[in-house]
């Protein structure tokens, strides 16, 4: 009777199997191993080509578009942004990658080195007859473990302009030459520093990044106060103006046509001209109280007066206002408008019936910068911004994008620095102290999983690894002088790229983010356990069926 039993199971999965095949007899099937080693070759993939572009030492990859646009880049984000990546399996570990760019602002060749490094380790035990999931199961309790190791290994710090000196040149010596690092790092530092308020959230948009083609890259500077890409509009307005008050509004100043169609009948020019006057007496009356403005507050005074203006300004406006020495400029971005509220105080007024002196903000200068066919217009020396501008100087396009790569990356590691109240060791320091515990750790576990906290603890190892073979160091000799170092001093001990010998992170000044370290725990291990039970891929997609029909 059980023969029969086994007999009737076997032909209902056989009908079953007939049944997928004639729903689509395209279908392409990847069965257990093979659909095992489909995922891994595509993970180690991707894994080799960012491996050599971890840590400072790192190099570049050159990005060439279909119209023959070039990006230089070593920063993990932007390579999986723009390179074309067809495989299913890679294009998930990429996504993860850049959803981990996302949400920390950094971390992104570790997530893809870690995944990858994960599933080679698990591949070593499973080849040899460990079940997936139990190996999935070591992952989980080694994640929980690694957590623990990284809460005591994180150091909690009073945030001071030092320490977030050190986090943003541990990111920003990864981006780009060590040189401009050290250069950019002062300037995002200071940047934060200058839009901090107690209490309230970082906005890293009151950071505004305006690029100039122009010059050197150690040009890029900090501006305490605002840089906008238009300039006045009439040639006789003041190109530069002292000691300024800023007034912003979002008040329409041209003449603007009526919503309903109307005719105008006249039998004189002079009817006409009472017409035309009478039609522009409106726009006539807003720009009066402007100026009427500006004399008021700058009688008897050298103050300069500019005019900020969300809407447009029309050529008899602009004229009158030249006429009375005031610099105007229309059509500005509203974040702009947002961020001279902050950068030089005052209000933005939606009308000019009731102005008063309280509505103007006030910078030290304002003047305007022309290059080639572009026009800036820089605010500064303003009192106390809470607003200010990162201006980006390089001699070519892809220099600019890639300082504004750099430039994203270390805010976020700034923010981030400030948000947590704590940093992690670098320089691999977290991963040889992790892997250390992860060992001690397998011998407590029963049964196969402690396989998988083993595999676990190697896969940290890929960073400090990849980090020496980057530098010109043997990866091998690195890590027996890292990990006797470890035993020794029971303290966390980095790799030090320029001698190859271990170094105390702390004191060196490397400083990773916590929530980088934690989000990478937890995002690569979800998808190497995802991707290590998957047993079959389909590809059987509706279009395989039409093109059958």
């Amino acid at each position: 009777r059980e023969n029969a039993r086994f007999r009737a199971q076997r032909r209902a999965r056989r009908t079953k199997m007939a049944a997928i095949k004639a729903l689509n007899p395209k279908a392409e099937v990847a069965r257990a191993a093979q659909a095992l080693a489909v995922n891994i070759s595509a993970a180690r993939g991707l894994q080799d080509v960012l491996k050599s572009n971890l840590g400072p030492k790192g190099t570049m990859k050159m990005l060439v578009s279909g119209a023959g646009d070039i990006k230089l880049t070593k920063d993990g984000n932007v390579l999986l942004h723009e390179m074309q990546i067809q495989h299913p399996t890679a294009s998930l570990i990429a996504r993860v990658a850049t959803a981990q760019d996302d949400i920390t602002g950094d971390g992104t060749t570790s997530t893809v080195l870690i995944i990858g490094e994960l599933l080679k380790q698990a591949d070593l035990y499973i080849s040899e007859g460990l079940h997936p999931r139990l190996a999935v199961e070591g992952f989980e309790l080694a994640k929980t473990k690694a957590l623990e190791v990284l809460e005591q290994v994180k150091v909690q710090q009073d945030v001071n302009r030092e320490v977030l000196i050190n986090v943003a040149r541990t990111s920003l010596r990864t981006k780009v030459h060590e040189e401009l690092a050290d250069h950019l790092t002062e300037c995002i530092v200071d940047a934060v520093l200058a839009i901090r308020e107690e209490g309230k959230p970082l906005d890293l948009h009151m950071v505004e990044i305006m690029e100039m083609q122009h010059k050197t890259d150690s040009d890029t500077q900090l501006v305490r106060g605002l840089v906008m890409d238009h300039g006045g509009r009439h040639p006789d307005m003041p190109k530069r103006v002292e000691d300024a008050y800023i007034f912003t509004c979002n008040v329409s100043m041209e003449y603007e046509k009526t919503e309903v169609n109307s005719g105008f009948f006249y039998k004189s020019a002079q009817e006409r001209e009472k017409l035309v006057l009478a039609e522009r007496k409106y726009v006539l009356e807003r720009v009066q109280k402007v100026i009427d403005l500006k004399k008021k507050v700058c009688e008897g005074n050298k103050k300069g007066f500019v005019v900020v203006n969300q809407k447009g300004i029309d050529p008899f406006s602009l004229d009158m206002l030249a006429k009375e020495g005031i610099m105007a400029l229309r059509r500005a971005k509203r974040r702009n408008m947002e961020r001279l509220q902050l950068a030089c105080g005052g209000m933005a007024m939606n009308d000019v019936n009731e102005l008063t002196p309280d509505c103007l903000g006030e910078a030290g200068l304002v003047y305007e910068h022309v290059l080639g066919e572009q026009k800036f217009t820089f605010v500064e020396d303003c009192k106390n911004p809470r607003s200010v501008t990162l201006l980006v100087k390089g001699p070519n396009k892809h220099t600019l994008n890639q300082i504004k790569d750099a430039i994203h990356d270390g805010l976020r590691a700034v923010k981030n620095a400030i948000e947590d109240g704590c940093v992690v060791p670098g320089a691999g320091a977290f991963e040889v102290a992790c892997h250390s515990v992860l060992t001690e750790h397998a011998k407590t576990v029963k049964g196969r999983a402690r396989l998988g906290v083993q595999a676990f603890a190697e896969a940290l190892l890929v960073i400090p690894k990849v980090l020496a073979q980057n530098s010109g160091q043997d990866p091998q000799d690195t890590m027996v002088k890292l990990q006797q170092e470890y035993a020794e001093a029971g303290m966390p001990v980095g790799f030090d790229i320029s001698t190859g010998e271990a170094i105390n992170a702390g004191d060196a000044g490397i400083w990773d983010n916590y929530c980088v370290k934690k989000q990478i725990l937890n995002s690569c291990t979800v998808i190497a356990s995802n991707l290590l039970l998957v047993d079959e891929i389909m590809r059987a997609g509706m279009s395989s069926l039409k093109k059958g029909s």
